[in-house]
Protein backbone atom coordinates (compact mmCIF):
# COMPACT_ATOMS: atom_id res chain seq x y z
CA UNK A 1 0.00 0.00 0.00
CA UNK A 2 1.39 3.26 -0.51
CA UNK A 3 2.09 5.55 2.16
CA UNK A 4 1.47 9.47 1.83
CA UNK A 5 4.15 11.17 4.51
CA UNK A 6 3.15 14.08 4.73
CA UNK A 7 1.18 17.32 3.47
CA UNK A 8 2.43 20.87 3.40
CA UNK A 9 0.98 23.52 3.63
CA UNK A 10 2.44 27.12 2.03
CA UNK A 11 1.56 30.12 4.20
CA UNK A 12 3.11 33.61 4.17
CA UNK A 13 4.52 33.20 7.84
CA UNK A 14 5.23 29.82 8.64
CA UNK A 15 6.59 30.10 12.01
CA UNK A 16 3.10 31.12 13.06
CA UNK A 17 1.26 28.52 11.18
CA UNK A 18 3.49 26.24 13.09
CA UNK A 19 2.31 27.34 15.80
CA UNK A 20 -1.07 27.67 14.90
CA UNK A 21 -1.29 23.64 13.87
CA UNK A 22 0.28 22.31 16.52
CA UNK A 23 -1.96 24.13 19.03
CA UNK A 24 -4.91 23.25 16.89
CA UNK A 25 -4.74 19.53 15.83
CA UNK A 26 -1.30 18.17 16.60
CA UNK A 27 -0.85 15.90 13.40
CA UNK A 28 3.44 15.76 13.78
CA UNK A 29 5.26 14.81 11.24
CA UNK A 30 2.17 14.08 8.97
CA UNK A 31 1.63 18.10 8.50
CA UNK A 32 4.43 20.57 7.34
CA UNK A 33 4.65 24.66 6.44
CA UNK A 34 5.89 25.92 3.89
CA UNK A 35 7.25 29.78 2.98
CA UNK A 36 4.16 30.48 0.11
CA UNK A 37 5.68 30.35 -3.40
CA UNK A 38 2.82 31.60 -5.50
CA UNK A 39 -0.29 33.52 -5.18
CA UNK A 40 -3.69 32.09 -5.02
CA UNK A 41 -7.24 33.53 -5.10
CA UNK A 42 -10.79 31.75 -3.80
CA UNK A 43 -10.98 27.99 -3.27
CA UNK A 44 -7.61 26.28 -3.76
CA UNK A 45 -9.31 22.80 -4.48
CA UNK A 46 -8.75 20.98 -1.47
CA UNK A 47 -10.15 20.59 1.61
CA UNK A 48 -8.29 17.77 4.58
CA UNK A 49 -10.98 15.90 6.91
CA UNK A 50 -9.90 15.13 10.62
CA UNK A 51 -12.07 11.58 11.12
CA UNK A 52 -12.34 11.45 15.00
CA UNK A 53 -13.96 9.04 17.31
CA UNK A 54 -16.57 11.08 18.90
CA UNK A 55 -18.73 14.63 18.87
CA UNK A 56 -16.81 15.82 21.94
CA UNK A 57 -13.74 15.70 20.04
CA UNK A 58 -15.00 17.27 16.95
CA UNK A 59 -15.48 20.02 19.30
CA UNK A 60 -12.73 19.80 21.22
CA UNK A 61 -10.39 20.53 18.02
CA UNK A 62 -12.68 22.85 16.55
CA UNK A 63 -12.37 24.97 19.66
CA UNK A 64 -8.74 25.06 19.42
CA UNK A 65 -8.72 25.66 16.04
CA UNK A 66 -11.47 29.08 16.75
CA UNK A 67 -9.20 30.29 19.53
CA UNK A 68 -6.18 30.24 16.91
CA UNK A 69 -8.05 32.48 14.82
CA UNK A 70 -9.48 29.95 12.15
CA UNK A 71 -13.21 30.60 10.95
CA UNK A 72 -16.04 28.58 10.91
CA UNK A 73 -17.43 27.63 7.19
CA UNK A 74 -20.07 25.18 8.84
CA UNK A 75 -20.30 24.79 12.88
CA UNK A 76 -20.70 21.40 14.10
CA UNK A 77 -23.61 19.45 13.93
CA UNK A 78 -25.40 16.00 13.46
CA UNK A 79 -25.84 14.96 10.23
CA UNK A 80 -27.16 11.95 8.09
CA UNK A 81 -23.63 10.16 8.43
CA UNK A 82 -22.38 11.55 11.94
CA UNK A 83 -21.52 14.75 13.34
CA UNK A 84 -19.26 17.61 12.43
CA UNK A 85 -18.27 20.77 11.07
CA UNK A 86 -15.68 22.87 8.62
CA UNK A 87 -13.35 25.91 9.35
CA UNK A 88 -11.05 27.53 7.25
CA UNK A 89 -7.99 28.08 9.28
CA UNK A 90 -6.08 31.49 9.55
CA UNK A 91 -3.85 30.94 6.45
CA UNK A 92 -6.85 29.80 3.84
CA UNK A 93 -6.86 25.78 4.23
CA UNK A 94 -10.40 24.15 4.75
CA UNK A 95 -10.66 22.01 7.76
CA UNK A 96 -13.55 19.63 7.68
CA UNK A 97 -13.72 17.93 11.45
CA UNK A 98 -16.09 14.67 11.60
CA UNK A 99 -17.50 11.37 13.16
CA UNK A 100 -19.54 8.90 12.26
CA UNK A 101 -20.92 8.49 15.69
CA UNK A 102 -23.47 10.99 17.31
CA UNK A 103 -23.23 10.48 20.49
CA UNK A 104 -20.36 10.55 22.77
CA UNK A 105 -19.34 7.32 24.61
CA UNK A 106 -16.41 8.46 26.85
CA UNK A 107 -14.28 11.82 27.28
CA UNK A 108 -13.39 13.78 24.59
CA UNK A 109 -10.29 13.47 23.54
CA UNK A 110 -7.84 15.09 20.79
CA UNK A 111 -7.36 11.93 19.04
CA UNK A 112 -7.39 12.18 15.25
CA UNK A 113 -8.43 8.48 14.12
CA UNK A 114 -7.49 9.60 10.20
CA UNK A 115 -6.27 11.92 8.44
CA UNK A 116 -8.19 12.42 4.56
CA UNK A 117 -7.24 14.42 2.25
CA UNK A 118 -9.41 15.66 0.08
CA UNK A 119 -8.62 17.08 -3.81
CA UNK A 120 -11.64 18.93 -5.80
CA UNK A 121 -10.96 17.80 -9.22
CA UNK A 122 -12.36 19.31 -12.89
CA UNK A 123 -12.47 15.10 -14.04
CA UNK A 124 -12.29 11.94 -11.20
CA UNK A 125 -12.27 9.52 -14.17
CA UNK A 126 -9.57 11.04 -15.71
CA UNK A 127 -7.61 12.05 -12.59
CA UNK A 128 -8.04 8.61 -10.77
CA UNK A 129 -6.64 6.69 -14.19
CA UNK A 130 -3.63 9.36 -13.87
CA UNK A 131 -3.12 8.03 -10.41
CA UNK A 132 -3.84 4.11 -11.12
CA UNK A 133 -0.92 5.02 -13.55
CA UNK A 134 1.16 5.96 -10.82
CA UNK A 135 0.90 3.12 -8.62
CA UNK A 136 -2.25 4.27 -6.86
CA UNK A 137 -5.10 1.80 -5.94
CA UNK A 138 -8.50 2.19 -5.63
CA UNK A 139 -10.60 1.05 -2.26
CA UNK A 140 -13.86 2.89 -3.02
CA UNK A 141 -15.20 4.10 -6.47
CA UNK A 142 -18.67 5.68 -6.88
CA UNK A 143 -18.62 6.71 -11.15
CA UNK A 144 -17.31 10.23 -11.89
CA UNK A 145 -18.36 11.38 -8.36
CA UNK A 146 -16.25 10.40 -5.90
CA UNK A 147 -12.89 8.03 -5.44
CA UNK A 148 -10.91 6.81 -2.52
CA UNK A 149 -7.45 5.47 -2.76
CA UNK A 150 -5.84 2.92 -0.47
CA UNK A 151 -3.48 4.65 1.11
CA UNK A 152 -1.53 4.90 4.42
CA UNK A 153 -1.10 7.34 6.94
CA UNK A 154 -2.70 9.89 5.27
CA UNK A 155 -5.87 8.80 2.94
CA UNK A 156 -6.41 10.34 -0.66
CA UNK A 157 -10.20 10.94 -2.03
CA UNK A 158 -11.07 12.75 -5.14
CA UNK A 159 -14.46 14.61 -5.48
CA UNK A 160 -15.41 17.04 -8.36
CA UNK A 161 -14.54 20.44 -7.75
CA UNK A 162 -17.93 22.09 -7.66
CA UNK A 163 -19.08 19.38 -5.19
CA UNK A 164 -16.04 19.49 -2.71
CA UNK A 165 -16.23 23.62 -2.38
CA UNK A 166 -20.26 23.03 -1.88
CA UNK A 167 -19.23 20.04 1.20
CA UNK A 168 -17.28 22.86 2.30
CA UNK A 169 -19.36 25.50 2.14
CA UNK A 170 -17.39 28.18 0.11
CA UNK A 171 -17.67 28.93 -3.61
CA UNK A 172 -16.23 27.10 -6.23
CA UNK A 173 -13.83 29.51 -7.84
CA UNK A 174 -10.24 30.06 -7.45
CA UNK A 175 -6.98 30.54 -9.25
CA UNK A 176 -3.13 30.25 -8.85
CA UNK A 177 -1.48 28.15 -6.31
CA UNK A 178 -3.10 25.25 -4.41
CA UNK A 179 -0.56 25.98 -1.59
CA UNK A 180 -0.09 22.38 -1.11
CA UNK A 181 2.63 19.89 -1.63
CA UNK A 182 2.31 15.66 -1.29
CA UNK A 183 5.05 13.86 -0.01
CA UNK A 184 5.11 10.90 -0.87
CA UNK A 185 7.56 7.57 -2.62
CA UNK A 186 5.30 7.78 -5.65
CA UNK A 187 6.38 11.95 -6.43
CA UNK A 188 7.64 13.88 -7.91
CA UNK A 189 4.51 14.49 -10.84
CA UNK A 190 2.05 17.18 -11.08
CA UNK A 191 -1.53 15.77 -11.48
CA UNK A 192 -3.63 17.36 -14.02
CA UNK A 193 -5.15 19.64 -11.39
CA UNK A 194 -2.11 21.28 -10.64
CA UNK A 195 -1.50 19.47 -7.16
CA UNK A 196 2.29 18.59 -6.54
CA UNK A 197 3.50 15.59 -5.47
CA UNK A 198 7.52 15.32 -4.02
CA UNK A 199 9.06 12.57 -3.08
CA UNK A 200 8.59 11.52 0.58
CA UNK A 201 12.10 13.42 2.17
CA UNK A 202 10.56 16.71 0.52
CA UNK A 203 13.74 16.96 -1.95
CA UNK A 204 12.11 19.22 -3.78
CA UNK A 205 9.30 21.02 -1.51
CA UNK A 206 9.68 24.43 0.03
CA UNK A 207 11.86 24.76 2.96
CA UNK A 208 9.37 23.10 5.19
CA UNK A 209 9.12 22.48 9.07
CA UNK A 210 8.32 19.70 10.36
CA UNK A 211 5.40 19.36 13.15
Amino acid sequence: MLAIDSVTLEVPDPASAQHFYTEAFDLGHRLRVGAAREPTTGFRGFAVSLVVSQPGTVNSLFGSALDGGATTLKPPAKGFWGYGGVLRDPYGTIWKIATSSKKDTGPASRHVDEIVLLLGVHDVAATKRFYVDRGLTVAKSFGRKYVEFATSNIKLALYGRRAAAKDAGVPPDGDGSHRLVIGSSAGPFVDPDGFEWVTADGGSSPAALSG
